[in-house]
């Protein structure tokens, strides 16, 4: 039996959360107004240069790793079908002896799908933790400057924000401010052999427990 896995992100974007915009309704005549924003911060990290430059490098750091476990796992589907077939015609014995080789295989190449899984995790929480204090010291002087009294982030499923219009999204804002100030922009990212913030890594089969 072959499972399906995948090098999955540390934090998986979620669907999107958000209604459709609607006209807020107007504030009553002589009402405080508080500026409140909101940013889909994960989005914003993975749509920078940085987080872009991290996303080409973590492919390229993996892709060795994501052929070889193909490779392994091509073999023991071929050893898989030649049990298949020969179930009829082979021997007790011989049919022990390929059973025990796919159920080896299968363990070791589970193992180092693992290995690589913990890898790659470990990577992208260095990612999200660097370029996550970077972003946050923009959107903190963007909300200075334009006089927000509140941001909330809402990539998280979890939020408590239950509707939003899209007129106070300032994802976009936040990409293009954390750019144009970023050092990647001038100067090689410092954020090589780690795994991008979010992007979606080489996806991987993961053999399960053969079956005659």
């Amino acid at each position: 039996m072959i499972k399906n896995c995948i090098f999955a992100p540390v934090m998986a974007l979620g669907a999107a959360l958000l209604a459709p915009a609607q006209s807020a309704p107007a504030p009553a005549s002589g009402a405080a107004q508080t500026k409140v924003g909101i940013i889909h911060i994960q989005n914003a990290i993975i749509s920078t240069k940085d987080g872009q430059k991290a996303a080409a490098e973590l492919n390229t750091r993996f892709q060795p790793k994501k052929a070889e476990v193909e490779k392994k796992q091509n073999a023991i589907a071929q050893l898989q079908d030649q049990l298949r077939k020969g179930s009829n015609t082979m021997s007790e014995e011989a049919k022990d002896k390929l059973m025990r080789q796919i159920d080896q295989d299968t363990k070791s190449l589970n193992r180092e799908v693992e290995d690589d899984q913990a890898e790659l995790d470990q990577a992208q929480s260095k990612v999200y933790q660097e370029l996550g204090q970077r972003i946050m010291t923009v959107i903190d002087k963007y909300a200075k400057d334009n006089g927000y009294a509140l941001i909330l982030d809402v990539s998280s499923q979890q939020t408590p924000v239950l509707y939003a219009t899209n007129s106070i999204d300032i994802t976009q804002d936040i990409i293009a401010l954390y750019d144009k100030n970023a050092p990647a922009a001038n100067t090689p990212a410092t954020t090589s052999n780690v795994a991008p913030a979010g992007k979606t890594a080489p996806t991987v089969a993961k053999p399960g427990p053969s079956k005659p």
